[in-house]
């Protein structure tokens, strides 16, 4: 379980005071929305470790990742531009996210083609990104997010850009692997219908705080 507790942050020069709590159990996904500005990018930020609090305190399975820096923590964002090397193909921008000298084979090269066979795209593996579609793209930034082994996804407006079907496959698919790997996900999105769609949890921020929706 990811656990916030009563986190503290705030910018210079910026009146806002955050005070972040929430939970979120292995296996659901909290849906995170708000006004432009009101806190969603800091809250990722926090978890991820860019920015530190001032208090409080943020746990995963026990394990206090509050001062740890992003590279030890077992948090993984997957953004709307999605970060991939579009001259490489799809097998290669997978394994990358392990291995920055790309195997071509080996236990990595293995379970990158299982991930990549779980998001439908293991007979895109040879294909250069570039020609892949929008959907396929995301698939491939969430199977490197997967490779990682990261027990916090965190997606941030990733499929805003994608026609309505491809969105909706998306979700679906979030919601599936978010259940077999037994994930923490935290989906941001300006997109009621996208928390309705796969939610656990629904929060909105205001005020610098995180509040049920409803």
């Amino acid at each position: 379980m990811l656990i916030l507790d009563s986190v503290e942050f705030q910018y210079q020069r910026d009146s806002t005071r955050y005070n972040f709590s929430m939970q979120v159990e292995a296996g659901s996904i909290a849906c995170i929305s708000g006004r432009s500005g009101s806190g969603k990018s800091t809250l990722l930020d926090l978890i991820a470790g860019f920015q530190i609090p001032a208090s409080g305190s943020i746990n995963w399975s026990e394990q206090d990742l509050t001062s740890l820096p992003p590279d030890k923590r077992p948090v993984t964002t997957v953004f709307q531009r999605n970060n991939l090397f579009e001259h490489r193909n799809t097998l290669d921008n997978v394994v990358v996210g392990i291995n920055p000298k790309v195997p071509k084979r080996g236990k990595e090269v293995d379970r990158a083609l299982e991930i990549l066979d779980s998001v439908g795209l293991k007979a895109f593996s040879k294909t250069r990104v570039s020609l892949l579609s929008g959907g396929q793209q995301q698939r491939v930034a969430i199977a490197r997010a997967l490779l990682r082994q990261s027990k916090i996804i965190m997606l941030d407006e990733p499929f805003s850009a994608l026609d309505q079907q491809t969105r909706q496959d998306m979700l679906s698919l979030i919601k599936q692997l978010t259940q077999v790997e037994r994930c923490a996900v935290i989906l941001v999105t300006h997109d009621l219908r996208d928390c309705d769609a796969v939610a656990d949890t629904h929060l909105i921020i205001k005020s610098g705080k995180l509040n049920p929706a409803g």
